[in-house]
């Protein structure tokens, strides 16, 4: 693909797409935060104990699993809304419920009605990750591969605003409506709710009179292969599915089978007085019974996006999955402790505020914005490489930092740096994301591997607080920068054939990489 000029670059920030995902980024944005960090904050104020607390944060399952129901996303039309179009009819939904959902928390006193509030935020969540989904599909059929960044960068500003809106501006709202740590009035956190939802009402607009991307013929044939039932079956199979799993190797490890190796008892013993063999035997079942001819023809709508997925890149597929597993590795798991080493390291609550809210917030989005320009005027690989490349460098200087004490000079340079690092490799690998989807499956395919992403760092960042009590902080950074290496080794891999990947086009089957057309409002 030639090479554009910085005009054409700087052009795709000046179209309406690009205000369209600042405020669905929005919306994104405020939901997500209100069921998570400020929840906390007004539970504990209201008195709820840790332990429940921590036990609703268990809310956040329905981001990680999003994928489980996407498939209906892409391949069912919504009844009535469904005249509006695919997407704009389930942002449309997800939305007016959250809207719906945020009020109604603000009326639920979880001194006198915590249940209430625990269901209402669940539903609030699971609407929220919809509109992720519907976002996401929607952002990757409106523009090229080239444009993603843009569109991806323009959408995380609003994400990072709203973001910031929603956890301390929530509660600047809440105390000055009149709740504090010494004066709980859940009034004060009623009206804050309540102004929350009604923030919600542009996007909202925005999803009815933005113009829908067009549907091409063959995605429209691929949705009339299921009907709703078999869609909802294949949720339920999956679901089943992945509680079954774990569950049997959990039962099945605390099954006391050293009684019939070493004791002399029998089969027949534990299937009468072992309940954990027994309940093993159970989730077996229900996994052979998931994974059998007929749960798989079940499980063919989840199954078909990510065939198409194998069948496109065939070997190379596992280099893809790789790449995408281990490209957010470094700074996810130094992030885990950085607030942490902010704190050990004697900065002030005061100052880490200050520097990360502002500083961290400003290079952030300027990362990102740059990101989307420089993947427009030299493609998505080089600024792949260097996003991934920078993300592990700027670890290095949390090393540094760690070995000069409480330097607020140093903070603000260490924040900054990793912060836009962070921007521009986000940005970047959104649109790379964006470059590997079949645009008959864009909301499966899309959330399924943003799930990969964070599976992964994920499980690697819980064991970070064990890593720096082992090895201490200096070790712990440097660790993490190397973290960085495997990903740029495999990008080069994927680079070096010179051949890029391209979103599969849903008329035809192929790939394409042209201009985009006139980009829909």
């Amino acid at each position: 693909m030639p090479r554009k000029t910085w005009r054409a670059a700087l052009a795709a920030y000046a179209s309406p797409s690009t205000l369209v995902l600042l405020l669905l980024g929005f919306a994104a944005g405020l939901p997500y935060m209100l069921v998570f960090s400020t929840l906390s904050v007004w539970l504990r104020e209201a008195g709820v104990a840790r332990e429940t607390i921590g036990y609703a944060s268990l809310i956040g399952l329905a981001y990680a699993f999003k994928w489980v129901w996407s498939p209906l996303l892409d391949q069912w039309r919504l009844p009535l809304l469904g005249k509006l179009g695919r997407r704009r009819s389930w942002l449309v939904l997800s939305q007016t419920l959250v809207i719906f959902g945020l009020i109604g928390m603000g009326f639920c006193d979880p001194q006198k009605h915590l249940s209430w509030l625990i269901a209402i935020a669940v539903v609030v969540a699971f609407a929220s990750a919809t509109q992720d989904i519907a976002v996401d599909a929607y952002r990757l059929e409106i523009a090229d591969d080239s444009r993603q960044a843009a569109l991806a960068a323009s959408y995380m500003s609003g994400y990072r605003i709203a973001a910031l809106l929603a956890t301390a501006g929530a509660l600047f709202f809440a105390e000055g409506f009149g709740s504090t740590g010494f004066n709980y009035q859940h009034s004060a956190w009623a009206g804050t709710y309540i102004l929350f939802g009604a923030l919600m009402i542009p996007a909202l607009l925005t999803s009815f009179f933005m113009r829908e991307p067009p549907v091409p013929l063959r995605t429209q044939l691929q949705a009339g292969r299921y009907s709703f039932a078999h869609q909802l079956a294949s949720v339920f199979v999956l679901i089943v599915l992945l509680v079954s799993v774990p569950a049997m190797f959990t039962q099945l490890y605390n099954t006391d089978f050293a009684s019939v190796l070493f004791e002399g008892h029998s089969v027949l013993d534990l299937l009468l007085e072992d309940r954990a063999f027994l309940r093993a035997i159970l989730y077996t079942t229900l996994t052979f019974m998931c994974l059998s001819a007929m749960g798989r023809r079940g499980l063919a709508p989840v199954l078909t996006p990510v065939n198409d997925f194998i069948l496109r890149y065939r070997w190379q597929a596992l280099l893809l999955l790789g790449l995408i597993a281990t490209y957010r590795m470094s700074d996810t798991v130094m992030g885990v402790m950085a607030n942490v080493f902010y704190i050990d390291q004697g900065f002030t609550k005061d100052q880490i505020a200050s520097v990360s809210k502002i500083f961290g917030l400003i290079m952030t989005l300027v990362g990102a914005g740059m990101g989307g320009l420089l993947i427009v005027r030299f493609g998505i690989l080089p600024i792949l490489f260097i996003g991934g490349a920078a993300s592990a460098a700027t670890n290095l200087l949390f090393v540094m930092l760690a070995d000069m004490g409480p330097n607020l000079k140093m903070l603000v340079v260490t924040i900054s740096l990793d912060n836009f690092s962070s921007g521009l490799a986000t940005s970047a690998f959104v649109a790379y994301l964006s470059s590997l989807t079949n645009l008959k499956f864009s909301a499966t395919q899309y959330a399924l591997l943003s799930s990969i992403m964070l599976l992964l760092p994920r499980l690697m960042g819980g064991y970070s607080g064990v890593m720096v009590e082992k090895f201490g902080y200096h070790s712990f950074f440097l660790i993490t920068a190397l973290l960085g290496v495997p990903t740029l080794l495999l990008i080069a891999l994927h680079w070096y054939p010179g051949k890029p990947p391209r979103r599969a086009d849903a008329d035809t089957g192929t790939r394409f990489l042209t201009p985009a057309a006139e980009e829909p409002l």
